[in-house]
């Protein structure tokens, strides 16, 4: 139900950034809790059943987002074509978790871990550069929700990767 809520207060954003500075700020502030407490449960039984992997999974995903979002604060390369290819090979990431689920791949979670950090490097950059570039601060709310995706992500990637490391 957090996480259904987290995804009404992102949507309510998109429309608030438009009106209201402060009523975006603070669904911002309510998507970050609601999220939080989403993925509490997930955090929590990792934290019991295999805390190494809960922190090799933070240690990498800070190192990632440091490196990917360097590379794309510094670069003067346009990378919105980058993000558009990343948003069409996110939904085909997408299509191949589905088939996953019902056709057993050698492998299969490892190599959808992988594509997905690739996936997300390429927004990492491309919501840095942003960062960098932007002049509109009515954006920022967006921008944040965007970076904190993207930063959730690659955990969860690097905790699926940590953890089925532990059972081959």
């Amino acid at each position: 139900m957090a996480l259904i809520a987290a995804l009404a207060c992102l949507t309510g954003m998109h429309f608030a950034v438009r009106t209201s500075a402060r009523l975006a700020v603070g669904l911002l502030g309510a998507f970050g809790l609601l999220t939080g407490l989403g993925f509490a449960p997930l955090i929590a039984y990792y934290a019991s059943a295999d805390p190494r992997a809960l922190w090799q999974a933070g240690g990498a995903s800070a190192l990632f987002i440091a490196g990917t979002g360097a590379a794309g604060y510094a670069t003067r390369r346009d990378l919105t074509g980058i993000a558009r290819a990343c948003s069409w090979a996110l939904v085909a990431l997408i299509v191949f978790g589905v088939v996953l689920i019902f056709v057993h791949i050698p492998g299969g979670s490892l190599i959808y871990s992988v594509l997905g950090l690739v996936i997300f490097a390429g927004f990492i950059m491309f919501d840095f550069q942003l960062l960098r570039r932007t002049k509109d601060i009515s954006i920022a709310p967006l921008l944040a929700a965007s970076i904190f995706l993207d930063i959730l992500n690659v955990f969860l990637f690097f905790l699926q990767i940590f953890s089925s490391s532990e059972e081959a």
